[in-house]
């Protein structure tokens, strides 16, 4: 796998917005909320509120991230001092090849440049897969920051010191 991360482009909306769909509809992630798909959709309205990063294998996007600092439009729980991604999916006929890890690094090694003193996520309750691969990169719960964005959906804080 020759795997890049990069910024996105005006070019690749409506990849991400098909993966994006894709993967949380795979996920389960669309069953309490469908409309939800409407918000995943609008890459461009995303795009305009963080910095999305993306991933490709030999020139094919696999995966997509938003990246946001504290007082961003798109940052939901990071506080002063602190980077946030959010959105994070990976096309489901890409998933377990590491195309996650690397977007997740991706944001680590930018907020590191950017100074932050940690990186933040709102994590489904239901979403073993991610809860594994964050603890694996060395997230640890951070329940200060759970919040629910619409009924029967609970977000779990993680939170990676740098």
């Amino acid at each position: 796998m020759a795997l890049q991360v990069r910024l996105i482009t005006a070019a690749d909306y409506d990849d991400v917005a098909r993966i994006t769909v894709e993967a949380y509809r795979a996920d389960g992630q669309l069953q309490v909320s469908p409309e939800y798909a409407t918000v995943l959709a609008d890459v461009a309205g995303r795009a305009a509120a963080a910095d999305i990063l993306v991933a490709e294998d030999g020139g094919v996007l696999v995966g997509a991230v938003a990246f946001t600092l504290a007082g961003g439009e798109y940052a939901e729980v990071a506080r002063d001092g602190e980077a946030e991604f959010r959105t994070l999916a990976v096309d489901p006929a890409a998933q377990r090849r590491g195309v996650a890890q690397a977007l997740v690094q991706a944001c680590v090694e930018r907020a590191v440049g950017l100074g932050c003193r940690a990186v933040v996520i709102g994590v489904r309750h239901t979403n073993s897969g991610a809860f594994a691969l964050y603890e694996r990169l060395g997230f640890e719960r951070d329940a200060s920051l759970d919040w629910s964005p619409a009924p029967r959906v609970n977000l779990l804080g993680l939170r990676l010191r740098l």
